[in-house]
């Protein structure tokens, strides 16, 4: 009697060793992200203390890199690799991948090296380009719920665009208020993604964990968040300061019912809920310093270093184990990265509001520790990144 084959399996494995950098793009952008962590904030506090010049000044090329090298990268990753699993559509994978974070590594090299109409021309190209690719994607799947992440950045490429017509003196506008506005912007992303993800993640990490959620404070904190940003960006004087301390109390309570001390023991929760209470305390200050009684850099450094910092090495962490087929589970290597991102912004906003004599050395201090926490990143997840998921799965 003749035997029957088997039926050949619909999905083919592959090899755990295959190459796969260009599979998604969360794997790209936050190897590149995570070097320019490491390898920026050490430049720019050599600059800071006179030991190298740039090619602008250095507080502009310090907040350009931070918002459109090392942020705009991660949420472009995040973005196309989420965007995916919104629509069931394909994201840029293989070679246009390559040719897009090519475009990122090309404008960083410019701001680098360069100065001019033709630097600008090369790193604005990035986000518009990502920003068509993700729309596209978006419409065509109708994920209405989502285009509002689809145009974020189309937004960020705005503020590039203003920064750069400010620093060749094309208008009549300080540099660091595009910063700040582009600041904003991914603060107000951070509030509806944190929102959607940080407790359902929780809610499904912790069995039993008691929580509360109200759509109108939900709301009411991102709008009261997106225009106490924009009126402090835009220098909108005496309105800035309570509308940034509603702004913060409604962060406060929204944040205080996804039952936060229920994640001190896992550290890929308490990372999250650590980084999106910095979003409460920044807007704090930031309304103190509208009222004249702390520098402006406090706030700036608990949203750029605690909530975006923080959030990031969390979310980056977290969905690389995710979509190469590891457990979510942060080991002690995660777990130093995460203490010493916190430890970054801690240094950084209470030598500034507490020990300003000490305001230099807290630079320095800062930029060590947190180099290192994204060098830690580099180290572990470099080989996740590059090879193929180990469940033989695509992606």
């Amino acid at each position: 009697m003749a035997l029957i084959p088997l039926e050949e399996p619909t999905t083919k494995r592959i090899p755990p060793d295959t190459f796969s950098l260009w599979a998604l793009a969360f794997r790209p952008f936050y190897l590149l992200a995570a070097a320019l962590a490491v390898i920026a904030i050490p430049v720019w506090a050599v600059a800071f203390s006179g030991g190298l010049q740039l090619p602008i000044p250095g507080m502009w090329w310090h907040a350009h890199e931070m918002i459109f090298g090392f942020a705009a990268a991660v949420i472009i990753g995040f973005l196309f690799t989420a965007g995916r699993n919104w629509t069931g559509l394909d994201t840029p994978s293989g070679a246009p991948l390559a040719l897009l974070a090519g475009l990122w590594l090309a404008g960083r090299l410019a701001m680098a090296f360069g100065s001019g109409a033709w630097v600008a021309v090369i790193d604005i190209a990035f986000l518009p380009v990502a920003a068509v690719l993700l729309l596209r994607v978006l419409v065509k799947a109708k994920s209405k719920r989502n285009y509002f992440v689809g145009v974020l950045p189309g937004l960020l490429a705005l503020a590039n665009l203003v920064f750069h017509l400010a620093v060749l003196q094309v208008i009549d506008a300080d540099p660091l208020m595009a910063m700040h506005l582009a600041l904003g912007l991914i603060v107000v992303l951070e509030t509806i993604i944190g929102g959607r993800v940080i407790p359902m993640f929780t809610f499904n990490g912790i069995r039993g964990i008691k929580q509360w959620r109200d759509k109108r404070v939900d709301w009411a904190a991102a709008i009261a968040t997106g225009v106490a940003l924009l009126l402090w960006a835009t220098g909108a004087g005496t309105w800035a300061a309570p509308v940034s301390i509603i702004a913060a109390l409604l962060q406060a309570v929204r944040v205080g019912g996804w039952n936060p001390w229920a994640t001190r023991k896992v550290s890929l929760l308490w990372i999250l809920h650590l980084s999106y209470m910095w979003i409460p305390i920044g807007l704090a200050l930031i309304g103190l310093a509208q009222l004249g009684v702390l520098p402006r850099t406090a706030g700036i450094h608990a949203l750029a270093i605690g909530a975006t910092g923080g959030l990031i090495i969390g979310m980056i962490t977290r969905t690389a184990l995710g979509h190469t087929g590891r457990m979510l589970v942060a080991g002690p290597m995660e777990t130093a990265a995460y203490v010493l991102v916190q430890l970054a912004v801690l240094i950084r906003v209470l030598t500034v509001v507490a020990i300003p004599a000490a305001a230099v050395g807290g630079i320095h201090a800062a930029a060590t520790v947190w180099s290192l926490g994204f060098l830690l990143y580099l180290w572990r997840y470099t080989p996740f990144l590059l090879r193929a998921r180990v469940d033989g799965k695509e992606g």
